[in-house]
């Protein structure tokens, strides 16, 4: 599934009621839609054609000619695609969970590589490689995810100082200063203690970018720049399996278009601290 349907699965709690009978329509007979004219949909749905221009905007399209073309899109790759991506069931063979936790893994990723809009991709870039420093939140599971950017950002001598703690996050957001960059990841946008450090943030005149699930979330609607990744939690899966999976490849891409922009400045801290760690390493004589 590519971004379309996508982005009304990971948005429908926030449509309005009307906007919801249009997405449910979509997303039940999504053939039917494309050919449809606007006020054809409106009709089949039992709302007005305003409603449904608002539900194309809400999910982030101009209007109903764009969302009718990435719909397009959408099901011919989703045609072309053969794997099946299933939920894990109380029960199921050792195998059948392999599989399932796999393949729901790789849905994650490729739905958020859909997601993320290039030229504010690109922008991010740009604005970490100028940056003097670049600072990492989160807490939890995001908090992991955000220990795991500093220390790659780390080896290509790039500043960050907070820590998994969220007392010491406040503390750290108030030092930063114009010209910073702090990227705050959570999944769902709305943990307290990050939205804290978010107001501190803001104070300070740094770039906030937001890396968080497609959704309207507190912590995107303050961002300067939004990142957004897309998975889906079930029960089992409620421990943040295929979200913290998800939110790690946007940290990977961030790292590796960085070092890539600026090669030939961090060649040499990248060999340096291959070098320090390789001497944490046992010598093996066999």
């Amino acid at each position: 599934m590519t971004d379309c349907r996508l982005r009304i699965k990971e948005l429908y709690e926030s449509l309005t009621q009307k906007e919801q009978q249009v997405a449910n329509f979509v997303l039940n007979f999504p053939e039917n839609v494309i050919n449809m004219p606007i006020s054809d949909l409106a009709q089949f749905c039992g709302v007005s054609v305003s409603s449904v221009v608002r539900l194309c905007k809400s999910i982030g399209y101009s209007g109903y000619k764009e969302f009718c073309r990435n719909l397009s899109t959408d099901l011919t790759v989703n045609q072309q695609d053969s794997a099946t991506y299933t939920d894990i069931r109380p029960g199921d063979s050792v195998e059948t969970l392999l599989r399932g936790v796999c393949l729901s893994n790789m849905q994650a990723i490729e739905n958020t590589m859909s997601l993320l809009d290039v030229p504010v991709l690109e922008k991010v870039v740009d604005l970490i490689s100028a940056a003097r420093r670049v600072d990492f939140y989160g807490v939890g599971t995001s908090g992991l995810v955000a220990q795991d950017a500093r220390n790659k950002f780390l080896r290509i001598n790039k500043v960050s100082l907070p820590s998994v703690d969220p007392h010491d996050q406040l503390l750290c957001a108030a030092t930063l200063q114009p010209g910073d960059v702090a990227v705050v990841i959570s999944h769902t946008g709305n943990t307290k203690d990050v939205l804290e450090a978010v107001e501190v943030i803001k104070q300070t005149g740094a770039t906030l970018i937001s890396v968080t699930r497609f959704s309207k979330n507190p912590l995107a609607q303050q961002a300067d720049y939004q990142l957004y990744t897309a998975s889906s939690e079930t029960m089992f899966r409620s421990g943040a399996m295929s979200s913290r999976i998800a939110l790690l490849a946007v940290v990977d891409v961030l790292y590796t278009c960085v070092a890539s922009q600026n090669y030939g400045d961090v060649k040499a801290s990248l060999d340096r601290s291959r070098l320090i760690t390789s001497k944490k390493h046992m010598q093996m004589n066999y």
